[in-house]
């Protein structure tokens, strides 16, 4: 049986039908005017939990560097580093090298100042005899011109003897004080000079750990050079750094969570112990002092920690999971499903949840936002006014987000 005409005519036209119909059901579905496959969620009512975070350092609040307050050659070393030492232990011994010599340099002058002083006592009293002698030898005297048996210059002789006498004892009674005064001064250096030899003794200021030894026995250390240093391991605290941007709301007893990085799988719990004054302006970022609650076992000074401070929990506002706050030409907003079309309602952001929450308001009361309005959370590409959308996840009011 022969095909008809008409029927090869309109095979090719058919076919070129299929063909369009094809590429229009994939342009509509999975290519260019596809609907954009959107996740929404829901505006809901709620607080949040802020969280900040930074980066610390482990260090000591108390600490100490031991030395020498002179130039001493160390003797001995009684601990090494990792000991445990005790309030007024002895850690090192120091010898001055000219210490022996100087000690019997001021016995021989503290000696001497003794012997001055006997002598000048001696002296003392040998005038205050001569003072009396020319005491009675004037009155004598004054008894003899009187009656006119000796002449007016033998008396003005005696006169003259008792005032010599009188110079002579005030100036040994001087010689006494001087001599006094001297034997106090070489007994106070003496006493000084034991007293730099008790430094010499390094001791510990208080119930710490010894965390350096900077010296060994018979090496020469200068006035002021470290040969210890001491911490108290009571008293380890983290220098945290934090975000200038994020600091507010921080004080000081502010829920802290410490992960170190030598035990990552372990949270430790602590306090803000300090707010620094001082911020640093090229990273812009405020030192925070975080106290642990316990000072973890086998802690290093120095080593770096991941920190967590946790804020009160913010006022009840609307929130949105922080994945739909979203910029647009140069705005942050979230874009609300109205009649299954996408709209960009401008907000401002108040504050951020630790469980992906955020609180927020409309920036424009003249389009608001309110609970349970519908905003895309995610969307297979950017979005644009009146975009077509296919919502393919629904996701439920309040859940945390990752």
């Amino acid at each position: 049986m022969k095909k008809l005409p008409w029927i090869r005519k309109l095979l090719p036209a058919l076919a070129v039908l299929l063909l369009l119909a094809a590429l229009w059901f994939v342009f509509t579905r999975t290519g260019p005017l596809a609907p954009i496959q959107v996740t929404v969620g829901q505006v809901d009512e709620g607080s949040v939990m802020p969280q900040r975070f930074g980066i610390g350092t482990v260090e000591a609040q108390r600490s100490w560097a031991l030395g020498p307050t002179a130039t001493a050659r160390l003797r001995s070393l009684a601990v090494d580093v990792g000991d445990r030492v005790q309030a007024g232990q002895v850690l090192a011994e120091m010898d001055l090298v000219d210490f022996d010599e100087r000690l019997r340099a001021l016995d021989a002058s503290v000696a001497r100042a003794a012997s001055q002083q006997q002598a000048a006592a001696a002296l003392a009293a040998d005038a205050a005899a001569r003072l009396a002698l020319a005491r009675a030898n004037l009155q004598r005297n004054l008894d003899l011109a009187r009656q006119q048996f000796i002449s007016t210059g033998a008396l003005e002789g005696r006169e003259q003897e008792l005032r010599s006498a009188q110079a002579a004892l005030a100036g040994a009674e001087s010689n006494i004080q001087a001599s006094r005064l001297d034997a106090q001064r070489l007994a106070a250096e003496r006493a000084g000079l034991k007293e730099q030899r008790e430094r010499l003794r390094l001791r510990a200021p208080a119930d710490a750990v010894v965390v350096a030894r900077e010296g060994e026995a018979g090496a020469t250390v200068v006035a002021g050079q470290s040969v210890f240093k001491l911490v108290d391991p009571a008293s380890l605290w983290l220098r945290v750094r934090i975000d200038q941007g994020q600091s507010a709301g921080l004080a000081v007893g502010t829920p802290a969570q410490v992960v170190l990085r030598s035990q990552p799988q372990q949270t430790h719990a602590g306090r803000v112990a300090r707010l620094e004054w001082l911020a640093d302006s090229v990273t812009e970022e405020r030192l925070v002092l975080v106290a642990f609650d316990a000072v973890p076992a086998a802690v290093s000074i120095g080593e770096m920690a991941e920190v967590t401070l946790l804020l009160p929990a913010s006022p009840a506002g609307l929130r949105v999971p922080s994945a739909s706050v979203q910029n647009w030409q140069g705005r942050s907003g979230v874009w609300r499903l109205q009649s299954g079309q996408a709209q960009f309602v401008a907000v401002q952001v108040l504050a951020r949840g630790a469980d992906g929450q955020v609180l927020l308001q409309a920036a424009d009361p003249a389009m608001p936002l309110a609970k349970g309005d519908s905003v895309v959370v995610h969307s297979q590409r950017a979005l644009a006014p009146d975009a077509r959308i296919r919502t393919v996840t629904r996701l439920v009011p309040g859940a945390a987000q990752p």
